[in-house]
């Protein structure tokens, strides 16, 4: 049963990431159908935080759908940069909240990474929000969050999720290059 759920949430995030390179508010609809289904992989593959995080994703999901329905058009509002205090503040937090909570976590959870588990879904929780808020920098955070979620599920044997972020990987360079050039022509 996972093998096919595993396919669509696969099909499902990339149509998510190639939306969202284009600002289509539609990304976000693709984006919650993966999420959900990739909810449940995570549970069943013993990477609690990482179902947690696939489930606020969806309501992330819903959250993006409206900030960049916002005006208009399909296409969400104007590309912002933060300014580096704001991505000290936020990086220190993660790392931060991550090495308190992730001892707590593998205790109550039997996680199998807890630490980097945490990491990952702090920076995604942070990178999801700049991307609904369109802030530039977010797909330098989507790097790395994806090279880490390559190995975390591939390590758990989700070869097709691990896939899929190798995929990430390489939308968030088309991603980083596309918003990039919107910002400098804004």
């Amino acid at each position: 049963m996972s093998g096919w759920i595993e396919y669509i949430a696969v099909a499902a995030g990339v149509a998510y990431a190639l939306l969202a390179v284009q600002r289509i508010r539609w990304a976000w609809v693709f984006g919650g159908i993966s999420s959900a289904l990739l909810a449940w992989l995570a549970a069943q593959s013993a990477l609690p935080l990482q179902s947690i995080l696939q489930t606020v994703y969806v309501g992330m999901a819903v959250y993006g759908f409206q900030q960049w329905s916002l005006g208009e058009t399909s296409v969400s509002p104007r590309i912002v940069r933060w300014p580096w205090q704001a991505h000290l503040v936020s990086v220190s937090s993660v790392a931060l909240a991550s090495l308190v909570f992730s001892p707590m976590f593998a205790a109550a959870t039997g996680a199998s990474w807890p630490r980097l588990d945490a990491a990952v879904t702090g920076v995604s929780l942070l990178a999801t929000w700049m991307t609904a808020r369109s802030v530039l920098e977010n797909w330098l955070y989507w790097f790395a969050v994806d090279m880490a979620s390559i190995f975390l599920y591939g390590i758990q044997g989700l070869s097709l999720v691990a896939g899929l972020y190798a995929v990430y990987f390489i939308i968030a360079i088309f991603g980083w290059r596309k918003w990039l050039a919107q910002y400098l022509r804004q």
